[in-house]
């Protein structure tokens, strides 16, 4: 099996249509550090990467002034990314070492992330990176009004990149600003236009990285004390956030949990919930303080897909109490608290009575 340092990550660009996602891949695309990217893309035509063109290799590929290749799903995403993987070993298109799916505008991306979870060859050679969601300044709250795969694209996301806000006015763009960081308060926002950022600020740090998952695990824990209750009290904290109109369902939470949790317990537990409200548990992340384990367990999951758990070599902080971030629809907050704290207690009772 090939390391973890060793497995090609892959990005996946989602957003709704019109968002900008054709122009955040030129921006990507163009950067050195990027030099060596595959790129799957639903349909070569629709996208304008006219300027970067270099060589056709064949009717499905591409090579780019960049060095990049890029490449037409023309079947399932499966057999594409066998497919390419299997000319980079046979050294008919040139070799790669970061694979970027752009999704369509109208795409879900859970399953697009559920299949490199899913498919044991893939599997063996490639890992998630971050997925990034374009969002646009000037119709984003429109679409997360009124159109659901806008929101799933959101709640997907490690990471969102804001376009258009060179074109739109301050008031618009803080508006949208606030909309997306109640909605998904772990998601660092990066704004594009002009292709004036960092390509490191949207591809770098992710939780499967091997050498860079405490340093996302420090990034969104930041974050998570933005959800605790504003008077600092130590046990299970929280504050609802102030989601309206279409959102008004969803909302983020972060449990904490001051005893160390039986891994057991806590996976029944957690497997019961998703089996029972996966489709309404849109993300968890979490670090774990678990019983007689050295170090803390990160797990990280999109509704029914739960990543395997990591390891971290210590704790990036101080605090030593299991930290659970939730963004659920239509779940309540004390009910998964209490059910969680019933779980870890049987299973301690059940250790002393051993």
């Amino acid at each position: 099996m090939a390391s973890g340092d060793s497995k090609i990550p892959v990005n996946v660009i989602t957003g709704f249509l019109g968002s900008g996602k054709t122009t955040l891949l030129r921006h990507l695309l163009a950067s050195p550090r990027l030099a060596n990217t595959a790129v799957l893309i639903n349909e070569f035509g629709e996208v304008g990467l006219d300027h970067l063109l270099l060589e056709r290799l064949d009717e499905e590929t591409i090579v780019l002034q960049s060095g990049c290749v890029c490449c037409t799903i023309r079947s399932d995403l499966v057999t594409a990314v066998r497919d390419l993987f299997s000319r980079r070993e046979l050294g008919v298109i040139p070799p790669f070492d970061r694979l970027a799916v752009e999704t369509t505008g109208l795409a879900d991306p859970a399953p697009i992330v559920f299949t490199f979870m899913a498919d044991p060859v893939i599997r063996h050679h490639f890992r998630l990176g971050n997925t990034i969601a374009t969002v646009d300044a000037i119709n984003g709250l429109l679409h997360l009004d009124q159109n659901p795969e806008s929101m799933k694209q959101i709640l997907v996301a490690d990471r969102i990149a804001l376009t258009k806000t060179d074109i739109c006015d301050t008031e618009q763009t803080a508006a949208i600003k606030a909309r997306l960081g109640r909605l998904n308060p772990s998601a660092p926002l990066v704004e594009t236009a002009g292709g004036d950022f960092d390509p490191e600020d949207l591809l770098a740090a992710d939780l499967h990285d091997p050498a860079r998952k405490a340093e996302e695990v420090r990034r969104w824990l930041s974050g998570a004390e933005a959800l605790a209750d504003p008077t600092g009290e130590a046990g299970h904290t929280h504050r609802r956030l102030d989601v309206n109109r279409h959102s008004a369902r969803i909302h983020a939470f972060c449990v904490t949990h001051d005893r160390p949790l039986d891994w057991t317990a806590f996976g029944v537990w957690l497997t019961m919930l998703l089996n029972r409200h996966g489709e309404n548990v849109l993300r968890v992340k979490g670090i774990l303080n678990v019983l007689d384990a050295p170090t803390p367990v990160v797990i990280h999951g999109v509704q029914h897909l739960i990543h395997p758990p990591t390891h971290l070599d210590s704790w990036p902080d101080g605090d030593r109490r299991s930290r659970i971030v939730f963004i659920v629809r239509d779940l309540d907050r004390a009910t998964l608290e209490r059910s969680l704290a019933a779980f870890n207690c049987l299973a301690e009772a059940g250790s002393k009575a051993a």
